[in-house]
């Protein structure tokens, strides 16, 4: 099978600190991958390196286009890249109100998406984006209400229904969970794991929590200082990890 993403040797340095150090890794159609690490590990600058948000000193990001088949994104041109990112690709921000347009009602930020891949008829556009706001749980009642009147988990699942309206193939996430309350967590958690699976969605999730990943990711890389140290089963990873830094995330999860 061709993976959808091939990342080979991905390396971003600023100065002499780096961001992260020839990283290679394949991800398949379906196929979720979480990335751990302390804040600094470099997980974040990988994301974004990967999602073409950030220049690479050096490495590919290729990706099994629909049309052309496996294409380096980071030799793409800026449009190119631009209509990977309404179509087949969607990125979900810790930070809903960085991902939503904050001034346009919940059913225009699914719609502008919508209509970013072409559509133009505004019932079927109104249509699906209420259709989708029932999806992430958000009362349709509130389509014409703006996103600042919603609470922060709501924001989330709102940026969640506009990335996903187009029908992506991958999906990255930078901390989905982080600053929402524990319940609001439990119940967005709930929901992402039921879309990816719903949907056949391929992902690369990074955060810091491993509960997060112990409950979306079906492998796992743990990051230290811009390098991989540990690889594997995310069960596998967790339950036995082999590195001593990978050792110490756990324990220090399981103290708390």
């Amino acid at each position: 099978m061709t993976p959808l993403l091939s990342v080979r040797h991905l390396t971003k340095t600023y100065g002499r600190h780096i961001g992260c150090a020839d990283v290679s890794f394949d991800l398949y159609p379906g196929e979720v991958m979480g990335i751990v690490g302390e804040s600094g590990s470099g997980k974040s600058t990988l994301l974004n390196c990967m999602a073409g948000h950030m220049a690479p000193d050096s490495g590919a990001v290729i990706f099994d286009t629909r049309a052309e088949g496996p294409k380096d994104t980071v030799s793409m041109s800026e449009p190119e890249r631009r209509m990977l990112g309404r179509t087949d690709w969607a990125f979900v921000h810790q930070h809903a109100r960085d991902g939503l347009r904050m001034g346009v009602s919940a059913g225009g930020n699914v719609g502008e998406r919508l209509m970013a891949v072409g559509a133009r008829n505004y019932a079927q556009i109104r249509e699906t984006a209420t259709d989708w706001l029932g999806r992430v749980e958000i009362d349709t009642g509130r389509i014409d209400d703006r996103p600042s009147t919603f609470s922060g988990g709501m924001q989330q699942r709102l940026q969640i229904a506009r990335n996903l309206v187009t029908g992506p193939r991958l999906v990255f996430m930078d901390e989905p969970t982080g600053g929402l309350d524990v319940s609001v967590q439990a119940r967005l958690l709930d929901l992402l794991r039921g879309l990816v699976r719903q949907m056949g969605l391929s992902a690369v999730i990074v955060t810091h929590d491993l509960a997060v990943v112990r409950l979306l990711a079906d492998r796992l890389m743990v990051m230290k200082d811009g390098r991989v140290v540990e690889t594997g089963l995310t069960d596998q990873v967790l339950d036995d990890p082999q590195h001593g830094y990978t050792q110490l995330l756990v324990s220090s999860v399981l103290q708390v």
